[in-house]
Formats: C-alpha cells, structure tokens, sequence
C-alpha cells in the first residue's frame, strides 16, 4: 500500500507548476533582526548562520504571537461565561467560534501563497517583486473581505442553526457575529499583514503588533461587555465591538510602521493598482490546497465525533478535553512550521538548497522535542488537567479523558516532525503535496482504520483515538518519501 501512496503523492507533485521569486536586502532597524549577507541564505553555507539559531529567532516571536492569540479567545470565553446569561453566551461562543474558524481557512488561500512567494522574492534578491507581491496581495485581500463579510452576515443565522443551535442560542450568536463578519476585512488584513512580515524574516514586529492588538481588544472587551463608566454594557455583542476596535487599530499600527520604513524590505504603497491576474492564480495555487488541507482536518474531526458519540456519548466530552489541551501544546510546533516556511521560501529564492535541508533537519529535530517534551508533561500533570475541566480522576469521564491524553501524549513525537514538512510544503510551494498526504492519511487510513478498531472490532473509543498516532506515523512515512524524491526543489527554484 505504501508503494501506491508514495506514487500517488510524486504524481501529484510532479503536476505542480513551478514558482519564482525576488528580494532586497534588509536596512537594519530596531525592529529587523541582524543580518550578515546580501540575501538572507548566501549560496555559501560557512556564511549562513545556524539553520537551528535562525529558526529558533524567527519561531519564538510567531509562538508569543499564536499564545497570545489562543490566551484572548480563552479570556473572551472567560468574560462572557460570567454574564447573567452566561451559558447561552458561552454556547453561541462555541457555535460562533465554528463559522469563524471557516472563515480564516478562506483566508488562508492568500496568506500561505502570500508567505512562499514573498519570501522566495526576498531570499532572491528583487525589491520590485516583493513590492508587487505586498501591494497585489493586499488588493486581494481586500476585495476577499468584502465578498466573504458580506456573505458571512447573510449566512451567519442559517450556519448557526445548521450546526445546531436553538432559537434563543441563534439570536445571540448573530449578534455577535454579525458585526464581526462585516469587518472581516480587518480581520483578514491582519492576518496578511503578519504573515508577509513572517515571510521576509520580520516575526518581531509582527508580534508587537498582535501584543498591541490583543492587549487591546481584552480592555475594550471587560469594558463593551460589563460596561464602564458612561460606556453601556453591550453584553455578548461587546466582545464583537472590542474586537473589531482592536483589528482596525492593528491595521493602522501594521500601515504607519511599514510607512516609516521600519521593516526596509516592504515599502508599503498607498493606492490601487491594476489587479496581476496571473499573479492571483499563482496566489492562489500554492494557498488554496493549504486551505483545502485544513477543511479535510475538520471533516475528519467531524467524523471522528460522530463515531466517538455512537460509541459512548462521554467520549465527546473526553475528545474535547483533549482538543483543548491539544490546541496549545500544538501552538509551539504549527509555529515552528510557520518559521520553516518563511526560511525555506527565501533559501529557496537565493537557489540555496543545501540551505533548505539544513533547515527541515533543524526544524524536525526542534519541533519533535519540543512536542515530545510537552507530551510528557501531559502524562505526569494528567490528573490536576483532567481535574481543571470538571472531570474526577477516577471517574469514566476521567478514565475516557486519561485514555485519550495517552494516547495524544504518544502521537506528539510524530506531530512534531510532521510540522516541519508543513513548513516545507508550503514555504516551497508544494502545497499540492501536503495536501494529498493529508488525503490519504485520512480518508484511505485514518478513518476507515478508527472504523474497524472502534465499531467492527469493539474496542470502542480507544480504537478510534488510537488510529490518531498511526495516521501521523503513516503521514510522515509518505512525507519523508515526497522529501526524499525533491520534487519540492524543481518547484522552489526553476522557472
């Protein structure tokens, strides 16, 4: 089966089309990291500096970063649940949290384009091609946040009521969505603007910005929410506002600092230009199938509640327990994956592809101990964290919750080395690759794997929660083969 698996996925590599890009070298501000070459990655490698230090600076900044955002969502959640209504608050939360998890995917087939390409651009060495790339890429995503906000207003009630909720839970949920779907397009300008800062080496600034924007939106929130002073107290619909405040403030903060050229190599350009469509096709060519990847993953996670609710209804309450814990001990190792993107875009751009292997090395070793480090710690602090959500060590909550996090805990090695073929895939625009892998693994092997250990097989929960460490074990089986055929290579570097 193997053999047919890595076929199918050199196939579908070798259908991608290639990509090119260009850069300037970086001015030194306050706010760059320190360089030592023309290009980011010289050709020759005693100039280059650690492939590990380098990602290392460019990683710890995108972790603060996706914390940060994690630690607001939480807090919101936190604020809500203490208003009089706080369990329907809390249920439209959730309910809402689904259709807006939908809209960053969209999101996401400009941003993981946006980052190959420029950084391609600035590990080449063309100023002019980063600052197509910045300004066609902004017109995008603007143009996106219209379309996708406008849909998502006149969507939202029937989303929230397809997913489940009541009437009372729908109306809630709407309020606090609608105002935010009619700003997404600072939400999505954020987003584009952080990711193109990762993409020429810039993660500090990025998370200056986002500690600006999040420190702000919780103020805005304690205060739209409760209300303060003469500020009326807007309930659930508050934390909305607070936040749309905050995004537009993030924006002008993102504009004025690359206005003031704090960031030398993204001369931002005020005013519209004539839309590159060949440019948005290869956009979206290296974005849309990362974007694809992340719908397939929630399609797995749906089937895979679906199963868990007809073995034990309490295996829900359990697997989420689990995502939960699992949502943070990933932040370190999506990050890292989003470093190596940003370093294998422009090796790839200064034709430097001993450079990449350095780097994917570098990435898997860091992101497999990292995550094997925090799956320890998941099974030695297992009780108290099982004990933070309500459930009783002991209990069959508690035992179902034990049994997962195990289970999670052993898979966390495997996760760990995969991100760093994620950051490969994308950083070079083999997103196609990536995505096929992910095909496979899960409707070819996960799934039907979790049918036969769970429901045919009778093991129940466990058979399911078990096929998740053999579909990451099978995935980076197929993602070392892809790397090993480097077909990732023709599409870094030649024309």
């Amino acid at each position: 089966m193997l053999p047919d698996l890595a076929r199918a996925v050199y196939g579908a590599r070798r259908r991608e089309r290639a990509l090119r890009g260009v850069m300037n070298p970086a001015a030194l501000k306050p706010w760059m990291p320190p360089a030592t070459t023309d290009a980011p990655f010289a050709s020759t490698p005693a100039a280059a500096p650690s492939a590990l230090r380098e990602l290392m600076r460019l990683a710890w900044p995108v972790v603060g970063l996706n914390v940060l955002n994690v630690l607001a969502l939480i807090v919101d959640a936190i604020m809500c649940g203490h208003l009089e209504n706080g369990e329907e608050a809390l249920m439209a939360l959730g309910f809402a949290g689904q259709i807006l998890f939908l809209m960053v995917v969209i999101m996401m087939g400009i941003t993981v384009g946006a980052v190959a390409l420029v950084a391609r651009a600035h590990g080449a060495g063309a100023r002019e091609r980063v600052q197509h790339l910045l300004q066609q890429s902004l017109q995008l995503t603007v143009l996106l946040g219209v379309v996708a906000g406008a849909l998502g207003v006149a969507g939202s009630r029937p989303l929230l009521r397809m997913l489940g909720a009541d009437d009372a839970v729908t109306e809630a949920g709407f309020g606090y969505l609608a105002p935010l779907m009619g700003a997404t397009v600072f939400a999505y300008l954020n987003i584009l603007l952080g990711a193109v800062l990762r993409g020429v080496g810039n993660t500090r600034l990025a998370l200056f910005v986002a500690m600006v924007v999040n420190a702000l939106n919780v103020l805005l929130n304690a205060a739209l929410i409760f209300g303060l002073g003469p500020v009326p107290a807007f309930g659930l619909p508050g934390a909305a506002y607070g936040t749309i405040v905050a995004q537009i403030v993030g924006v002008l903060l993102s504009v004025a600092l690359l206005r003031r050229g704090v960031e030398p190599a993204l001369e931002l350009r005020l005013g519209w230009a004539p839309l590159d469509l060949p440019l948005a096709r290869e956009l979206l060519r290296v974005g849309a199938p990362a974007a694809l990847d992340m719908m397939i993953l929630n399609a797995a996670l749906f089937l895979i509640i679906a199963l868990l609710g007809r073995a034990d209804p309490l295996a829900v309450a359990a697997h989420g327990i689990g995502m939960r814990l699992q949502s943070l001990a990933f932040v370190p190792g999506l990050s890292i994956a989003q470093a190596t993107g940003a370093l294998v875009g422009q090796s790839l751009g200064a034709g430097n592809v001993e450079r990449v292997r350095q780097v994917v090395r570098a990435s898997s070793a860091l992101s497999a101990g990292v995550l094997s480090a925090l799956g320890v710690l998941i099974i030695v602090l297992a009780a108290p964290l099982i004990a933070l959500f309500g459930a009783q060590p002991g209990s069959p909550l508690g035992e179902l919750t034990w049994t997962w996090m195990s289970l999670l805990a052993l898979g966390m090695p495997l996760v760990g080395a995969h991100f760093a073929f994620v950051g490969l895939f994308q950083g070079s625009g083999a997103t196609n690759t990536g995505l096929t892998i992910n095909a496979l693994t899960v409707f070819f092997f996960q799934i039907p794997l979790s049918l036969v250990l769970g429901p045919l097989l009778g093991l129940g929960p466990l058979g399911i929660w078990i096929a998740f460490p053999a579909s990451y074990a099978l995935k980076l089986v197929l993602e070392v083969v892809a790397y090993r055929r480097d077909g990732w290579i023709k599409l870094g570097i030649h024309a």
